[in-house]
């Protein structure tokens, strides 16, 4: 099934915005997060987590733009974390402070600080281990109330139920503890939140809900098992499914969460698409060593991300590195690639020759330094003197000994280790049985190198001492060649960082990307075909990808690696930021009709935009043996390439939300105008639906592409 393309935000596509700020000053959002989201919140290490780590940090400080005082973050208290993530203060707000109060009171353990990221937000943390003796009581009235059970086993999911309850309660009594009553919006985040929303609905509480899934349960398992998923959507027995993995429980507490919420959202259109098939309802939007090779001829390539074999399409890429470094081979290209899998697997320690190889390395480079130093020192004193350093006497004998010396030390008589680590699972883990059946062992006659990282990235490695952010910048291509991926943040910071990506037509970011640029191999963007395509042809497609980038120069490397930095604005929460603002706005006006108005207009052709092709066409060489920048470093004086008026025209693409044309009403509702609608029409006013179907958003057409 073909997915249809989305409406779009200011100048992204024409998502509604609004004439009036809606006036916040009496309403209050509360942001939800998951037990194992907010673990990994307060993680130290960012890119050792998901998406909601980046969705949450990124864009708390546009929150706080539009929220103000009035934003708070709820999640588990971890004390490990927070001693060092989290500033412990008193509650500025009175309702919040008498509502903590009177929660500990009763046996309760809640927090309040600050989160030490950009803008600080608030956050409140609860103890859901002070309440454990509760769990019994809150699964039967879980039962009673929804026909849910938990089992006892599920440690998870009983978390999920403590935390839940927690939340719910947390909220009715904010509620009651304000005086003037506000108007309260709770925006929750996974299944694992889903309890708090479902049960803010069956108490009647006066909060709009929100729900966003990052990616459906029933999905992940899914496509864990090999199954042909997005071609098959609409044939899966989804309760069977989820029994058959012994998730049924975590699956309807999902989708209650879905069905119960005022608006459900997903973080990309094509997990829209699953979530309408898995979960039986449409979201009303989305919101978004020794060397053998020359360094200068070396190309890096990377993969990143949590250890999903095949959802994160580590397999096709594995075989693509096998076939790559055949054409390579063949071929007699110079060009050595080496390919990184920084994914986290179960380790015991560092491996021993990695350990030797950083000390081989550590001697060359202390040896360097000596030399240099000396040398430095000699010709100092030859220049102050006023002569001329003669070279030949600038080195003495024991110099080159100390130089020999370090070289024999990297000698070696096997090949360098492809794992980093010492692997627990070694003879079962599917990334290294894979490079033992395809043979890449890097060896000297390979081309394709490849290293496994089975640990995140810290600067406080003793083996590769970088932060992710300088990893990815010193990398040349990030591979993400992902089955399943309802977002995909890696190849988005690689574009925010200048840093071309494959990403595949399975990924929310893949497809947004398609959606919003003509050409989008020319800007760094290389889209995989995995939806309509065979394993095999996806596999010679991504070669193909691979191979062509190979031949770039290195000028044209970095022609391709500004036009992909100049995409960074169309990720960027200004934008990206208002399909939240649309989802919590939209949630106002159904949970309060009588209060808030929600007015949307038909959306025209002309509100969505597509990049344009660049003037010069893409640098890559399998579309066009004479593109243009040449493959000849000798002809640049020729090349139909400018810079400046590339990047001028990449900037009018994306319009300030002031340029934008006609746009529908999110007012709130004066004391007057409630009385008076009370008594007219409610044909503009939207109600609380009576069934979820009733919820869906208003209808997506398609955006006429721009040439």
């Amino acid at each position: 099934m073909p997915l249809a393309r989305s409406l779009s935000v200011t100048s992204l596509t024409g998502l509604e915005d609004w004439d009036d700020e809606l006036d916040l000053e009496n309403a209050v959002l509360f942001e939800l997060l998951p037990q194992i989201s907010f673990n990994y919140i307060l993680d130290l290490d960012p890119e050792d987590v998901g998406g909601i780590y980046t969705v949450i940090q990124t864009k708390a400080k546009i929150t706080l733009d539009e929220w103000g005082e009035n934003y708070f973050l709820i999640g588990p208290y971890l004390e490990l974390n927070v001693r060092t993530q989290v500033e412990l203060i008193e509650p500025p707000n009175p309702a919040i402070r008498r509502t903590i109060d009177s929660m500990n009171a009763k046996g309760c353990k809640v927090y309040f600080g600050r989160w030490l990221i950009e803008g600080g937000p608030y956050v409140i943390l609860i103890d859901i281990g002070a309440t454990a003796w509760s769990l019994d009581r809150w699964k039967t009235e879980l039962w009673e109330s929804c026909s849910i059970g938990i089992p006892w086993y599920d440690r998870e999911a009983n978390d999920a139920v403590l935390f839940g309850f927690l939340t719910a309660w947390f909220l009715g009594e904010f509620s009651a503890q304000c005086e003037e009553k506000p108007f309260i919006i709770g925006h929750f985040h996974e299944w694992l939140s889903g309890v708090g929303l479902f049960l803010c609905r069956i108490r009647k509480l006066p909060v709009a809900t929100i729900f966003t899934t990052h990616a459906t349960l029933l999905g992940r398992y899914l496509c864990a098992g090999s199954v042909d998923f997005y071609n098959n959507l609409q044939t899966f027995n989804v309760d069977k499914e989820a029994g058959d993995r012994q998730i049924y429980h975590r699956y309807c507490m999902e989708r209650a969460a879905v069905h119960c919420t005022h608006v459900f959202t997903t973080v990309s259109q094509i997990t829209a698409v699953e979530a309408e098939h898995l979960l039986k309802r449409k979201p009303g939007c989305w919101a978004q060593k020794h060397l053998d090779f020359n360094l200068d001829k070396t190309i890096f390539f990377f993969i990143a991300g949590r250890y999903e074999y095949s959802n994160k399409g580590a397999d096709i890429f594995l075989e693509a590195l096998a076939r790559l470094n055949y054409l390579l081979r063949v071929n007699g290209s110079q060009t050595t690639v080496v390919a990184f899998f920084i994914m986290p697997a179960r380790t015991n320690n560092f491996n021993v020759e990695t350990l030797k190889g950083q000390a081989v390395r550590k001697q060359l480079w202390d040896t360097a330094n000596a030399v240099k130093e000396k040398f430095g020192k000699k010709l100092y004193e030859s220049l102050l003197v006023g002569n001329l350093p003669d070279v030949n006497k600038m080195l003495d004998k024991e110099d080159f000994t100390m130089m020999k010396r370090a070289i024999f030390a990297t000698q070696r008589q096997s090949f360098p280790p492809v794992c980093t680590h010492n692997m627990l699972d070694d003879s079962t883990d599917p990334i290294l049985n894979t490079i033992r059946r395809i043979g890449l062992f890097n060896s000297s006659a390979d081309r394709v190198k490849v290293i496994f990282h089975p640990e995140f990235l810290s600067s406080t490695s003793p083996l590769l001492p970088v932060d992710y952010e300088e990893f990815v910048r010193g990398c040349h291509l990030g591979v993400f060649p992902s089955y399943y991926e309802p977002w995909g943040y890696t190849p988005a910071e690689c574009t925010v960082m200048g840093i071309p990506s494959v990403s595949t037509n399975l990924s929310g970011f893949g497809c947004f990307m398609e959606e919003h640029i003509a050409d989008p191999s020319a800007y760094g963007i290389y889209i995989l075909d995995r939806r309509f395509r065979g394993l095999d042809e996806s596999c010679t497609q991504l070669t193909s990808f691979l191979y062509s980038f190979c031949q770039q120069t290195r000028r044209q490397r970095i022609i391709q690696r500004n036009r992909t930095e100049r995409l960074s604005d169309l990720l960027d929460w200004k934008y990206l930021g208002r399909y939240y603002m649309y989802a919590r706005h939209m949630a106002l006006a159904k949970a309060f009709p009588d209060n808030f108005t929600y007015e949307p207009h038909e959306p025209t052709a002309a509100q969505g935009f597509r990049y344009p092709r660049p003037a010069s066409v893409p640098p890559s060489p399998s579309i066009s043996r004479h593109s243009s920048p040449h493959h000849s470093e000798t002809e640049e004086d020729d090349e139909r390439y400018d810079e400046e008026e590339e990047a001028e025209k990449d900037r009018q693409n994306i319009k300030p939300p002031s340029m934008m044309g006609p746009v529908p009403e999110w007012r709130k509702r004066s004391k007057k105008s409630s009385s008076e609608a009370s008594n007219s029409s409610n044909a503009s006013t939207p109600t609380i639906p009576s069934s979820p179907s009733d919820l869906s958003s208003p209808t997506n057409s398609l955006i006429e592409e721009r040439n």
